[in-house]
């Protein structure tokens, strides 16, 4: 009897590809790719019952032409990579790891908080080319405790980064497609405006959204107009959540203080991409959830998903995007 064959579709370092294994469910069979590749991609789903992928691009043709795909696991849970469209067109279900390395993205956020406030890269780059330059941070630089903190979307992450700020004692205002109850807003100690407010009264503005096309590009030149010339932009959603024209401009007319990146439009950015080279910018190559806690906590909730499917068994609701098909 045929195993069922997972196809893991995103390039893996040694030691991940050793834990998709550690944890690839009994009577499975598993193929990683080697690069991304679409000819690659196109030849691995052509036996492949479970796709499971990170940063690759899974469209319609790819989808349409894997004849005995039955379920996508998505790592993580930005799917604007997925062509969900497609996927549901064939009755192929499509599920993500909800929460699974929301408390490293979530560490990785506060990290850049800080790194951008206190210009992390540009003081040790100065120190390392002989400048001694601390006079010049003590009037450059800004503390984290007491900033107003504006979240945009109020996913697990988002959650996760409010508990962390309670020791740095910074009133916290959010912005979300759906409001939190009185109540729950009262436990996180957050206050509900609307996002003109956001802008404007942000000392720090977190992105949390998903990329819809409601979102895409929401930061943009109008929007950074209204914001604090002290304020910095912290991105550790989506790229594409951006414009990254008009953030250079803004920045380099000094109407924001900086931002700190962990994603781009395109990834990875060109070597001539101005944010790489602002002294006002900390940029990092999408790696929030980069650690090896996420790497197995990812891999196993992925895993026991596509056995759980295959078994017939319950997935949390919580991670269907595209759900199975009631007959």
């Amino acid at each position: 009897m045929k195993k069922p064959q997972i196809v893991f579709l995103t390039p893996v370092a040694k030691k991940t590809a050793e834990e998709l294994y550690r944890f690839l469910p009994e009577g499975f069979e598993l193929n990683i790719a080697t690069q991304n590749d679409r000819n690659e991609h196109q030849e691995l789903l052509q036996t492949a019952d479970y796709a499971f992928l990170g940063g690759t691009y899974l469209d319609a043709d790819l989808i349409k032409n894997a004849p005995n795909l039955k379920f996508i696991q998505k790592w993580g849970i930005g799917v604007d990579k997925i062509d969900l469209v497609a996927a549901k067109e064939r009755g192929i279900p499509v599920a993500i790891t909800n929460g699974a390395n929301a408390s490293q993205v979530a560490e990785h956020t506060i990290l850049l908080m800080l790194a951008t406030l206190r210009k992390l890269p540009y003081a040790s780059k100065s120190l390392v080319d002989g400048q001694w330059i601390n006079s010049e941070l003590r009037v450059t630089c800004a503390q984290l405790v007491g900033k107003t903190v504006g979240i945009f979307g109020l996913g697990n992450i988002a959650k996760q980064v409010i508990k962390l700020l309670r020791g740095f004692d910074t009133p916290i205002i959010y912005c979300s497609r759906t409001r939190l109850s009185i109540k729950e807003e009262q436990q996180l100690n957050i206050q509900y405006v609307d996002f003109e407010t956001l802008l404007q009264q942000s000392d720090i503005l977190s992105l949390h959204a998903p990329l819809t096309a409601g979102t895409k590009n929401i930061i943009n030149a109008k929007n950074l107009a209204l914001m604090k010339k002290d304020a910095i932009i912290i991105n550790t959603a989506r790229g594409e959540l951006i414009d990254e024209t008009a953030l250079i401009e803004t920045i380099q007319a000094k109407m924001i203080r900086g931002a700190g990146l962990d994603v781009f439009a395109n990834e990875p950015p060109k070597p001539d991409n101005l944010l790489l080279h602002l002294d006002e910018v900390v940029v990092t190559p999408h790696s929030g959830a980069s650690v090896i806690e996420a790497v197995i906590s990812v891999i196993e909730h992925g895993m026991k998903n596509i056995a759980n499917f295959e078994l017939g068994n319950p997935i949390d609701p919580a991670d269907w995007i595209v759900p199975p098909q009631t007959k």
